[in-house]
């Protein structure tokens, strides 16, 4: 769970349709920096592009897109969300104490998202970087089929195991496993290695933060630390260069 001693501003979502949802949520980010979600029932959008400086705790389910385009600030959801959570995201933090569903991510292009447990299919999607703004996504449970399908950057951590068609088409980034896959799982034009020390200092950092956030959950097991994961990366950073005319 995140530290924070600020008050907040309960806003109580209900059945209310997403629109009126999310005006009452913009509303409430207006008069305050700081504002609680209760009884959030799937409402769509919540946190679309979202600014420094500003904080949503959710209780509740989210549903689609929460936190698209988001610029900043953090959302922190006590329960399950649905799909296409950070969908093109640009700056900002997402902590989700469950489960998110499929294409979380998608096309993200900086900030953080913690996932405790599980995710869908096709989280990582298209996820890029460019200069200093690299994306990270750490998964604590198992991923579904396509996990970093066509990712170009950024980095997934993965602490489960993944389901078929590991990054299909991945030219770009980094992707760490704790559990290692077998050859017949690596698709042409990517290979697998194992961790140097610079992969172990980052991996120990971002996951002293997966550690910090879910350490008061129920399912909490041991700290997880960087030893023994292996990375997932290409073979070339110009995998479609033959497909062209020099």
């Amino acid at each position: 769970m995140l530290e924070s001693n600020e008050v907040f501003e309960t806003v109580d979502l209900g059945t209310s349709h997403f629109t009126e949802a999310n005006e009452a949520v913009r509303a409430a980010l207006d008069r305050s920096d700081n504002v609680r979600l209760v009884d959030t029932e799937g409402q769509r959008y919540l946190g679309c592009a979202m600014r420094s400086g500003k904080k949503l705790e959710i209780h509740g389910t989210p549903g689609n897109d929460m936190a698209c385009f988001m610029d900043g600030g953090t959302i922190e959801v006590f329960g399950n969300s649905q799909d296409q959570i950070g969908n093109t995201m640009n700056d900002g933090l997402i902590v989700v104490h469950g489960r998110c569903g499929d294409a979380a991510g998608y096309g993200m292009r900086g900030g953080s998202i913690y996932i405790r447990d599980d995710c869908g299919w096709r989280v990582g999607i298209n996820m890029k970087q460019y200069e200093d703004k690299k994306p990270v996504i750490v998964i604590g449970g198992d991923a579904g089929s396509f996990l970093g399908e066509y990712m170009a950057g950024g980095v997934i951590v993965l602490l489960g195991k993944p389901e078929r068609y590991l990054a299909t088409g991945m030219h770009g980034g980094v992707i760490y496993l704790k559990n290692r896959i077998d050859s017949d799982s690596v698709a042409p034009g990517l290979m697998v290695e194992e961790v140097d020390e610079a992969d172990k200092e980052f991996l120990n950092e971002v996951l002293s933060n997966y550690n910090h956030f879910f350490a008061g959950d129920t399912n909490e097991g041991a700290p997880v630390t960087g030893d023994g994961f292996y990375k997932l990366i290409p073979e070339s950073s110009r995998p479609y260069a033959s497909m062209y005319a020099s």
